[in-house]
């Protein structure tokens, strides 16, 4: 089954659709082909047990094929029905509380470790004479405490490396939720992201983690292309909440809105877990999944001059902001299909200002066992340092994670020019009038704009 490949990663995300009737939403689903073919999701009413199930399956030709647990939702096989009518079927259903396509989102104190210089979104003096602070005082931050290894933070994403040394001793536990035959990192975003949220730190070897010395959970919800289904995403969130992650990093999107989706988020965070996820690269502030839901901390990027990347998603429904331009992080160690250095490199996107606060979300844990996530949350979001474009591209600003831990590291705000005002969402265009974007040095069509003089942008 063929999957559109598009990351959160310096390559932009479909922007977001506003909210449609059940029979709209389905003619569109079927016009983007982004979701699974021949499947459905869908959730019985409280109260309707296996034998009544059944018979509806059985009467609209569905069958079960998979459960999501935690949020009793089946992945049904519909045959060869198209699956805008399949859903339609089920949603008439009395029994039937949701159903909806099986929609697809994409990937979206001083270490001594070597390349810690490079690393400007945790420790940097900025730009303009010195005058602007740009980074998260993660050293500072560090200064009152270096995290727990019985804090668990979940990756959910492409994989990770198994045997780079930066971040093989830090796994925990993984699964693979898609159809790739391995939990490796054979595309190269999780490892990435992985390496900024907690690389082994002090350790003389490349670079730092924001979380020092948090552990991590690989759980493999985005295939070897780098796409996946919502009910892998869903079904690694669940797994990771079980199985003790105290923080999921969700550095992906889709442009859907899904039942399902937001059902896994609130089981997380009712669990009292922190859900962090990107919220986009489409550069202006269309919505992305699961980033918009409420129980998400959505986050933008910002780059070494404390402003919004140019590419970075924007509006008040984004919670803060983290640096995520050219962010010098892992990458495996074997041949990857990004096809940066082996080892280590730089990317952009905010995929790389997510895991960020996905760090800093696990320092705060480690400081008060005994808080919750909503207090987490609030620490984090509370301590953010408001700097240009809080109001409007963001809510609280950029992340401190000195603040949030306990620290007073904020520096006066340096005087930029007001933004303008966020202009209103407008509607995703249809692909042939999409503008153009850059993957791997080749422009395709997609919502990334070209630069003025032809080329493309500098993105990966």
């Amino acid at each position: 089954m063929k999957k559109i490949i598009i990351l959160l990663l310096g390559v932009a995300v479909l922007a977001g659709f506003t909210a449609l009737m059940l029979n709209k939403s389905q003619v569109s689903a079927e016009d983007k082909s982004d979701f699974a073919a021949g499947e459905v999701l869908v959730k019985f009413k409280k109260g309707i047990g296996p034998n009544d199930a059944d018979k509806v399956h059985k009467k609209l030709g569905g069958r079960v094929k998979d459960t999501i647990s935690g949020i009793n939702v089946q992945v049904v096989d519909i045959g060869r029905k198209r699956v805008g009518e399949a859903v339609s079927a089920y949603a008439r259903n009395k029994k039937v509380e949701y159903a909806e396509p099986n929609y697809i989102a994409y990937a979206l104190a001083v270490p001594d470790d070597s390349y810690f210089s490079k690393q400007w979104g945790m420790d940097n003096t900025g730009q303009t004479g010195g005058l602007i602070d740009a980074d998260i005082d993660a050293p500072e931050a560090w200064d009152l405490t270096l995290g727990s290894s019985e804090v668990k933070i979940a990756i959910l994403d492409t994989g990770i490396d198994q045997t780079h040394k930066d971040l093989n001793s830090k796994i925990d536990l993984q699964k693979n939720f898609t159809d790739s035959s391995t939990v490796d990192d054979l595309y190269g975003h999780g490892t990435h992201v992985s390496g900024i949220a907690a690389a082994v730190t002090n350790n003389t070897l490349g670079v730092a983690g924001v979380g020092y010395q948090s552990s991590l959970m690989n759980a493999k919800v985005l295939d070897d292309n780098a796409s996946g289904y919502y009910s892998w995403i869903a079904k690694g969130i669940i797994w990771a909440t079980d199985h003790g992650a105290k923080v999921i990093n969700m550095s992906l999107g889709g442009n859907r809105k899904s039942s399902v989706l937001e059902d896994a988020v609130n089981y997380a965070w009712n669990n009292g877990v922190v859900v962090v996820a990107a919220a986009g690269n489409s550069g202006n502030p269309s919505r992305t999944y699961p980033a918009y839901y409420q129980n998400c901390i959505a986050v933008a990027a910002t780059d070494d001059n404390d402003q919004k990347a140019s590419w970075s998603s924007y509006g008040k429904w984004v919670d803060v902001a983290a640096p995520g331009v050219d962010i010098y992080s892992t990458f495996p160690d074997h041949p990857y299909t990004i096809g940066k250095s082996l080892g280590y490199d730089y990317g952009s996107g905010t995929s790389m200002s997510t895991p960020h606060v996905a760090g800093i979300a696990a320092l705060v844990w480690a400081t008060e066992p005994g808080l919750s996530n909503q207090a987490v949350r609030d620490k984090i979001e509370q301590g953010a340092d408001p700097v240009s474009g809080t109001g409007d591209y963001w809510i609280w600003g950029r992340v401190n994670a000195c603040n949030a831990v306990g620290g007073s590291c904020s520096l006066e705000p340096f005087p930029t020019p007001t933004p303008e005002p966020s202009p209103e969402p407008t509607p995703t265009p249809e692909p042939n009038e999409c503008s153009l974007y850059c993957f791997k040095g080749v422009c395709d069509s997609h919502c990334h704009p070209i630069k003025e003089d032809g080329n493309c942008p500098d993105c990966w």
